[in-house]
């Protein structure tokens, strides 16, 4: 770079006499601006990219009651974060919720709103009806917004058994809290417009539960097909969707071997039809 001394007196001169203002860095711009500080690069990602998000998360009724599951996969942008994270967690006796976003934002509010449903019981005898358990979370999801605004957004999806309608119940939320009630089937996440897509084509009025889970594993599988996001079955790993059944004897979680068989079943139909099950005409 040429110093000032290989400049003409004159321009020397003007440069430094002359220059529109009192602020160095204008200065510097006009005279050696390759001396400032680069202000053309790219901004970093916002935060809500890189930190892991949850993504899959189907349910659906049957016959006296909800099934509800979720794919294993954590993301964070273009990478996998993890293999084998929860998405669905029991929040009491007769209930679950999913969540897909901000994973450690949405692990913290199922955590925290499985305590709040205890505290309720604790102090006023009695639990909550399945439309105050809804509200209640939808007024958590409310008090979040301020971080949904930054990025870190948590879309849960909540399912239950209603003691009075002898049923399961399923709801969605938008990220300022809205609580809308599903029927049939909902699913939320990355991969949700293709799981809803299956079980709009599988799901059956009056199906048994051992049906409606295969169901669900069935758009888990069909999500994982089309959304890289999702997760699909981890055969060599062992990693099985989460799988959780809701009726009148209350939430059961099933086990990886239980899920498996379902699996397995799944996947050796898909040997012979490998876009899954097709839909009877009506």
């Amino acid at each position: 770079m040429a110093s000032h001394r290989d400049l003409p007196a004159g321009l020397v001169n003007h440069l430094f006499s002359n220059t529109g203002s009192s602020s160095f860095t204008e200065f510097v711009g006009s005279y050696a601006p390759e001396l400032l500080p680069q202000r053309d690069g790219v901004l970093a990602a916002p935060i809500g990219d890189q930190v892991p998000h949850a993504t899959t998360i189907v349910a659906a009724t049957f016959a006296g009651g909800v099934a509800v599951a979720g794919d294993r996969r954590a993301t964070s942008g273009n990478i996998i974060s993890q293999r084998d994270i929860e998405k669905v967690f029991r929040t009491d006796d007769y209930s679950c919720m999913g969540i897909a976003g901000t994973a450690s934002t949405g692990i913290e509010m199922a955590r925290l709103y499985r305590v709040e449903l205890e505290h309720y019981e604790k102090m006023e005898g009695r639990t909550l009806s399945v439309a105050g358990k809804a509200n209640r979370l939808a007024t958590m999801i409310r008090g979040n917004l301020g971080m949904a605004m930054q990025g870190l957004v948590v879309v849960p999806l909540f399912a239950a058994y209603d003691p009075d309608r002898d049923a399961g119940r399923i709801f969605s939320y938008d990220v300022a809290g809205g609580p809308y009630e599903r029927e049939r089937f909902d699913a939320i996440g990355s991969g949700s417009i293709f799981a809803r897509g299956s079980l709009k084509k599988l799901f059956r009025e009056g199906a048994s539960a051992d049906d409606m889970v295969m169901t669900l594993i069935q758009a888990l599988y069909d999500a994982a097909d089309d959304d890289s996001a999702t997760g699909g079955p981890d055969v060599t790993r062992k990693i099985w969707p989460i799988v959780s059944v809701i009726d009148a004897d209350g939430y059961r979680r099933l086990t990886d071997e239980q899920v498996s068989g379902y699996v397995e079943q799944m996947l050796e139909a898909r040997l012979i039809s490998p876009d899954g099950p097709i839909a009877p005409l009506r």
